[in-house]
């Protein structure tokens, strides 16, 4: 049965160009079939989500609320949910975050695994509840964590990437000086695991590169192009994926100041050089400290970034430089990280980097751009058949309440989403085309 929303506000297409009234009809398969300004042909029921049913089509009247994209939050480490704002106001970042002698390792290695569970599924319907209708997880624990997520999203209809790690750190202030060339490679048990953890898990989610030599990073990016190769099906006129995507390979870089310097001083190198010399990522995660050599690098392969600005904030990392990397061509998208420093919430990610990076930066970003880094751009770099409202595209949606009081009268939707909404203002929330009462909205 189509589903048919109407008289609805929407932000439209690829730049949601906002239409104050228009319609979606979406398949049966969940998918967008068409969608445009104007009336669709039928009478206007009322102010709130109201279904009515003609045998062929569910007709949603939307009069009073505005439909865009839902959320992607293109970076989290939700299996953090059980150490919530520990150390929060104290310590430096690698005192709190190290995968190695951080705090958060320690926590999550005295964990019980139904603990875990419980609050990753806790966190994964707060994500539903504030519009986030697809994540990307860096999740820690091989094969086993990776099945973790996966329970403790069952039958949860939120869309997840989940990103495996091999637990195998180099310390190199001491490899690069002391060991053979041959030591200088992850050693079968590590390459082992991450063989195995592709098999269950949407790709890599590597620590950083001051974690790995240049050997060990060259090695999983010839694990993953090994992996995808076998996924591809070519055919005289076209190939195609057995799987819906290709695996991605993401990693954590320039996240602190002391971060690139230590790359500096040890290999001579930052960590964007090296990784994109090596590793050639998919996604890179932070760049809050990249250089203006690192963000033209980044920018000239094409490589995603997702920022990350209030977990920044909150470890003293700094801010990073949004409009810069914008004129450089970057695609950027934003990510919440840690659970245990951050709600996972996009509304205060987009609020917290429009404001900070109009107060620091020369050049100001646009409420759009900022919007499309949580929709279009995280779908993009994620390879999600979502982020924008078009034919074809997944109908993954969040529904506003246009009368909510903190955001009437509205006169710049954009602004209104940035800075005045929250998970308040919204009615209701759509992936793949179904309303998501299991979110409890």
């Amino acid at each position: 049965m189509n589903r048919i929303i109407k008289n609805a506000s929407l932000l439209l297409g690829r730049d949601l160009t906002y239409v104050d009234t228009g319609f979606i009809e979406i398949g049966k398969n969940g998918t967008i079939i068409r969608a445009g300004a104007g009336n669709y042909n039928s009478k206007t029921l009322s102010n709130k989500i109201t279904c009515t049913s003609d045998g062929s089509r569910t007709i949603l009247d939307s009069e009073g609320l505005l439909v865009m994209p839902g959320f992607i939050n293109a970076h989290t480490h939700i299996g953090d949910s059980i150490g919530k704002d520990v150390l929060v106001e104290s310590g430096g970042l690698n005192t709190r975050i190290h995968p190695i002698y951080g705090a958060k390792r320690v926590i999550l290695q005295k964990s019980r695994p139904d603990h875990l569970r419980m609050l990753m599924r806790a966190s994964i319907i707060s994500m539903m509840k504030k519009g986030i209708v697809a994540f990307s997880d860096f999740r820690e624990g091989g094969c086993e964590g990776v099945e973790l997520l996966k329970q403790a999203m069952s039958e949860l209809p939120i869309k997840c990437i989940v990103l495996g790690r091999a637990e195998y750190y180099f310390d190199l202030t001491k490899d690069l000086r002391i060991a053979k060339k041959e030591d200088l490679r992850l050693p079968p048990k590590a390459l082992g695991q991450a063989s195995d953890i592709l098999k269950v898990a949407g790709g890599l989610g590597i620590s950083g590169a001051n974690e790995n030599t240049d050997s060990s990073l060259q090695q999983y990016r010839l694990l993953l192009d090994g992996v995808n190769k076998k996924t591809i099906i070519k055919t005289r006129n076209r190939e195609y994926s057995i799987k819906n995507r290709k695996l991605l390979l993401a990693i954590h870089a320039a996240e602190s100041k002391e971060s690139v310097e230590f790359s500096k001083s040890i290999t001579g190198r930052t960590e964007i050089a090296r990784i994109m010399r090596y590793l050639k990522p998919d996604v890179i995660v932070h760049m809050t400290n990249a250089t203006d050599e690192d963000i033209s690098l980044v920018a000239r392969n094409r490589t995603g970034v997702v920022i990350c600005p209030r977990a920044n904030g909150i470890l003293g990392a700094g801010i990073p430089r949004v409009a810069h990397m914008l004129e450089n061509g970057c695609t950027i998208a934003i990510g919440t990280d840690n659970v245990m420093l951050n709600s996972p919430d996009i509304f205060r990610e987009m609020d917290y980097i429009w404001k900070a990076s109009r107060a620091t930066e020369y050049n100001f970003i646009s409420a759009k751009d900022i919007l499309k880094m949580s929709t279009l751009n995280a779908a993009q770099i994620l390879g999600l058949n979502s982020g924008c409202i078009e034919t074809g595209r997944s109908a993954d949606l969040i529904f506003i309440d246009k009368n909510h009081l903190d955001l009437y009268p509205i006169h710049n939707p954009y602004a209104s989403i940035i800075h005045r909404a929250s998970p308040d203002s919204i009615k209701g929330i759509m992936i793949n085309g179904k309303l998501a009462d299991g979110a409890g909205l």
